[in-house]
């Protein structure tokens, strides 16, 4: 089987939450060689340095193809370990907030001075420098401000966050593509650098068309609820047994989803003959599809539809998405073998790549501090030594 295009790369992970653990899961996924380093145990202490439960759906989804180690940063010894660790690394990624590196004396610049090829890779909830850099920071805060909450839901209803992470997640992903674009680089410059974003500029850049309208042409959007704001009709559409999506919008679109609907009505009205008519009159012309598709069910419609090349699917609850013969094909629930929780699946990564393909199996995610004594080793560190830094709660 042909390597893993990163599996070259070393990896040192600090993160800790979603946004740092979701960019280096790109990493590991890929090949890279990543250590997990967390805080020592506390005594008596029942949750790990993460706060969560570690055999947990969450936790494993996050952190498999790691290796993981503890290790106290705050700790003279500690530190000079790391920094061992750091003059072998290709790649540090954290997502502490923006001030707490340069306390622990990881930042880019102290690292820099032993591995001047270091790519550095941070994420904090404002970014790195400015009146807000210091803020706490999480995922709805900044859904909130940076307006997604406003534009997400039904009109009137008040603001509402997004079912999943997004700003953590795009974050992450954006994070772990300018790692790739860093190290990329440093193959014709062989120099490191570091790379930042934030869950706010996250925020912003995936408003995307709905910040450019703001942008370019003044306009403030409003909650759409499930119509999708400017391509009309798409939209949610009630059937004789549940509802379907339909996103018919274009001229040459629209004809072939009246024609297929049965025409008539919708497609001789005149307050459809146009786009912008029926952006003008949504309301009335969703109520009009309506009624038509609730005279048959679901499957019917969207067979109709494909069949026509009008984009259409189900509303699918979790269970019934990886149900989805499409979904199974695709092969996204990636196995696990966990040496306590058995066979698991957890979320698989989505990128292809016909060369070097992903194994059928990842890595199960390591318990905390399992490779400890390895990862020392490697460093040339004896056996007694280890036990020494144990005791005086460096690992």
């Amino acid at each position: 089987m042909a390597k893993l295009p990163l599996s070259h790369i070393k990896v040192l992970d600090l993160t800790a939450h979603r946004a740092g653990p979701t960019a280096v899961r790109q990493l590991a996924d890929w090949g890279a060689q990543v250590i997990k380093i967390e805080q020592p145990p506390e005594p008596g202490a029942t949750t790990d340095s993460m706060g969560g439960a570690r055999h947990g759906f969450d936790f494993q989804n996050l952190h498999r193809n790691k290796q993981a180690i503890t290790l106290n940063l705050k700790s003279k010894e500690g530190h000079a370990i790391f920094m061992k660790l750091a003059k072998k690394a290709d790649v540090i990624v954290e997502n502490y907030r923006s001030d707490v590196k340069y306390r622990l004396k990881v930042d880019y610049k102290s690292v820099k001075k032993v591995n001047p090829k270091i790519i550095y890779g941070s994420i904090a909830g404002f970014g790195q420098s400015g009146p807000d850099a210091a803020r706490p920071g999480v995922d709805q805060i900044a859904q909130g401000m940076g307006g997604l909450m406003s534009i997400t839901g039904e009109p009137g209803r008040g603001p509402m966050r997004v079912g999943i992470p997004i700003c953590d997640l795009t974050a992450g992903l954006l994070l772990a593509q300018a790692i790739t674009l860093a190290l990329y680089n440093r193959e014709r410059t062989k120099k490191g650098q570091w790379v930042h974003t934030s869950l706010i500029e996250a925020q912003i850049f995936m408003l995307d068309f709905q910040a450019a309208r703001w942008l370019m042409k003044g306009e403030v959007p409003k909650q759409a609820g499930n119509d999708h704001p400017t391509s009309i009709p798409t939209g949610v559409f009630a059937t004789s047994d549940g509802y379907i999506n339909i996103a018919a919008a274009g001229q040459s679109m629209w004809k072939r989803f009246a024609q297929a609907m049965g025409g008539g009505q919708l497609l001789d009205h005149p307050e459809h003959a146009t786009p912008a008519l029926r952006s003008e009159n949504r309301k009335a012309l969703n109520e009009r599809i309506s009624e038509v598709t609730r005279t048959n069910t679901s499957a019917h419609w969207i067979a109709a539809l494909n069949k026509a090349g009008v984009p259409c699917g189900p509303i699918n609850s979790i269970d019934m998405t990886f149900a989805e013969p499409q979904v199974k094909h695709l092969g996204i629930a990636r196995g696990v073998k966990h040496p306590k929780l058995g066979e698991i699946k957890v979320v698989g990564n989505p990128i292809n790549l016909t060369g070097s393909p992903q194994p059928k199996k990842l890595k199960p995610t390591p318990d905390l501090g399992q490779h400890t004594n390895a990862v020392l080793k490697s460093l040339g560190m004896s056996s007694k030594k280890i036990k020494e830094l144990r005791a005086g709660g460096v690992v």
